[in-house]
């Protein structure tokens, strides 16, 4: 079986996504080989060389030196032309969203996207705002499969070696139609949840939009980024592009702060992930504590402002 993985690029280094898209197609077992596009493609294919797959593909077109939708599409499906793999991987991120089903349509190749597990050639997915898992299977060819954040752990990648080669390809720049801010991100605002390590998040148990300053406060301490639950941004207390679950981001910190988070399902979904969750309600019937590895029943609103005085005369 030959396995293409497509890897982003996250400020000059591979996106963490694209590693657990590795360790997925090691996983399947084949040849696997890594396509790396853009103008930091050398630095990534030096990340690659240590890893235990057959080789890296580098394309380095000008057209393609910053992510644009329409040059990847045409980048992808001419090296799927050319290679001929049985399964293409790659991370879900928003760069994944945008470009990826422009390749199925061209292709007409069947892409089965935010996979949550695999057992053979049978894939699991979310669907009913994450209230069912469906199982998946192709009778084609060649698929396309996007997992979701924290699918598998990059700890998991077999290490190795890979030799990489230079991909020439021409592009007009007549198939260049749409622009892309640089680097891709779903906001303007430069929060990418996806990849970060530490995140505090907030619930309707901050009780009002003053006090989310905490949250902010707190991650200013610890180095983190601020996210939300759906019924916060609802209320317009935070922008949509800080949303974590089923309807915003998936992440997978190695640590999750919930401040006031209930722990409803549809928000679960896009954490559970997270190597480890610390967690602060009121409420000790909060389904977060379900799930959290340490869990502190009491008012965020007290006990945040003295971590934060603690953690300043650390």
């Amino acid at each position: 079986m030959n396995i293409l993985v497509i890897i982003e690029d996250s400020r000059g280094s591979m996106h963490r996504m694209s590693k657990e898209a590795i360790v997925g197609a090691q996983k399947m077992g084949g040849s696997i080989t890594a396509l790396v596009i853009g103008e930091n493609a050398d630095s990534i294919s030096n990340e690659l060389s240590s890893y235990n797959i057959e080789k890296t593909l580098l394309v380095k077109h000008e057209l393609v030196s910053s992510y644009n939708a329409d040059g990847y599409k045409e980048v992808v499906s001419k090296v799927v032309m050319d290679t001929h793999p049985d399964i293409i991987i790659i991370g879900h991120t928003y760069q994944t969203r945008d470009f990826v089903p422009l390749v199925s349509a061209k292709l007409d190749i069947p892409f089965i996207p935010d996979i949550i597990a695999m057992d053979g050639a049978m894939y699991t997915k979310q669907v009913l705002n994450s209230k069912l898992n469906a199982l998946i299977s192709s009778s084609q060819e060649i698929i396309i499969l996007s997992f979701q954040s924290a699918c598998f752990s990059e700890e998991d990648i077999i290490e190795g070696s890979s030799v990489s080669e230079n991909f020439n390809i021409d592009l007009e720049p007549s198939i260049i139609r749409s622009k892309s801010d640089k680097p891709f991100q779903e906001s303007a605002a430069e929060v990418d949840l996806e990849s970060s390590e530490l995140i505090v998040s907030v619930g309707r148990g901050i009780e009002k939009e003053e006090n989310i300053s905490i949250a902010f406060d707190l991650a200013k301490e610890i180095g983190a980024e601020v996210s939300a639950s759906r019924p916060v941004v609802d209320a317009g207390w935070l922008p949509s592009f800080r949303q974590v679950g089923s309807s915003g981001s998936t992440v997978s910190p190695k640590l999750y702060f919930s401040l006031g988070v209930s722990g409803a399902i549809q928000h679960v979904v896009g954490m559970k992930g997270s190597k480890n969750i610390l967690a602060i309600n009121k409420d000790p019937d909060a389904p977060i504590f379900e799930i959290a590895d340490y869990a502190v029943i009491g008012d965020a609103l007290e006990i945040v402002p003295q971590l934060i005085e603690a953690l300043k005369n650390s």
